[in-house]
């Protein structure tokens, strides 16, 4: 199955317009700056506006690729994670989204792209191409960081929905840390059909690492471990719950 991923990944270099191949590319002095500038920008809105707080930052790998792995309950999700992370790191850094969502139109795309640097799945070509880049780029990349919301959608409940197994098909039988968050608040501040935040605590609760190597890349490695990754999101939401 690793090697149907990375034959697929072949596939999507060729296809000409693909829009993932442009995440092989390197961003320019511009767009660097450009989106340097606006992470600055929202982290200091998130910390006056939000009073956002980031407990276990030094779990997150340093110099190496890696896969960051989230409960998703507002579009707030994806910058705060990002907040996390050093300025130098978001150039590689790759929040999955669908592209028929934040790529409905050109201005949206190069929006998306410019300050958060999106990377689009887009379903014409199948979720199959979208993960076998994914997975070249962990493997062929050094410093690439996946933001992954396995949920698939944002959901507003206490505990996260069932996780797909795509994240479980990167993970398995590479040496590429997992590292399973919680947040906390971003549903208060930004429900789905909100245009501007409310005033709202956001906690950003990050877990220690976990590698799945050892395992093969079966359906069901990727299987259990998106449900071993569902329950470390759970168990930090209740620490979480805890200290609210």
């Amino acid at each position: 199955m690793e090697q149907l991923v990375l034959d697929l990944a072949d596939r999507v270099e060729a296809v000409p317009g693909h829009p993932l191949r442009d995440c092989w590319c390197e961003p320019g002095m511009l767009v660097r700056t450009v989106r340097s500038l606006a992470a600055v920008v929202v982290r200091i809105f998130l910390h006056l506006y939000g009073r956002f707080t980031i407990v276990g930052r030094e779990n997150l790998p340093v110099d190496r690729s890696f896969i960051l792995v989230a409960n998703h309950a507002s579009h707030l999700d994806t910058l705060c994670l990002l907040s996390a992370l050093r300025i130098r790191q978001l150039h590689r850094a790759f929040p999955v989204a669908a592209s028929e969502y934040f790529c409905v139109n050109s201005l949206l795309a190069l929006l998306a792209k410019l300050f958060v640097n999106v990377l689009p799945f887009d379903r014409q070509f199948g979720c199959w191409h979208s993960l076998s880049l994914c997975a070249r780029m962990l493997q062929e990349r050094s410093g690439t960081i996946l933001v992954l919301f396995p949920e698939g959608t944002r959901t507003g409940g206490i505990e996260p929905g069932k996780f797909k197994p795509g994240v479980g098909l990167l993970a398995s039988g590479r040496d590429v840390p997992v590292v399973p968050c919680h947040l906390a608040g971003t549903h208060a501040a930004l429900p789905k059909g909100a245009w501007f935040p409310r005033p709202s605590r956001i906690r950003l609760t990050i877990g220690v690492p976990r590698v799945y190597a050892h395992l093969s890349a079966t359906k069901e490695s990727s299987r259990h471990i998106s449900r071993e990754l569902r329950e470390s999101v759970m168990s930090l939401g209740r620490i979480n719950r805890e200290v609210a």
